[in-house]
């Protein structure tokens, strides 16, 4: 009986685990809409009130999104003054949605990688996350590695769809 091969390890394959670019600061979300006049408005003077007794120590050392999930229309000040009167507690400050925060932190993370590490290298890019990894990071992973790897494949090492093989000339 011939022993077991793990062909899979012995295959050269590299795999890239998006989730470990995952944001790893705690994330806290300031909702506009709970600040709007009978729903849909934002008044200077009572936002401003607002933004004054709100305790923004809650935010220390966590990144703040701060967006309105109410279809209404917010000035850009609005967006300005929560920003100042968090930053002296927050790590900082997002204007977005988790979802846009997200595929911002990806691609920052993503600038850090060398893709000459990566050279002539067969890359599977892991498919299965515990976490949510916005398709932006997928993305951009494969095309920042596409002009100096051998293949790009997506998924799992024992079960991947190919994505790009570079042509041998």
């Amino acid at each position: 009986m011939e022993p077991l091969v793990n062909r899979v390890a012995k295959s050269g394959l590299i795999t890239i685990d998006l989730e470990q670019y995952f944001p790893k600061e705690e994330i806290a979300v300031f909702d506009l809409k709970d600040h709007l006049f009978q729903g849909l408005v934002l008044r200077e003077k009572d936002f401003r009130e607002a933004v004054n007794a709100h305790d923004w120590s809650q935010y220390s050392d966590k990144v703040l999104l701060v967006y309105c999930s109410a279809d209404a229309i917010i000035p850009v000040w609005a967006f300005m003054l929560v920003a100042s009167a968090a930053a002296p507690f927050a790590r900082s400050v997002f204007q977005g949605s988790r979802e846009e925060y997200l595929k911002f932190a990806f691609l920052k993370a993503l600038e850090s990688i060398d893709p000459e590490q990566y050279a002539d290298k067969r890359i599977v890019i892991k498919g299965c996350s515990n976490k949510p990894v916005p398709p932006a990071a997928y993305a951009e992973l494969t095309r920042k590695l596409q002009p100096v790897v051998k293949s790009i494949m997506y998924g799992e090492p024992c079960s991947t769809v190919p994505i790009f093989k570079k042509k041998v000339t």
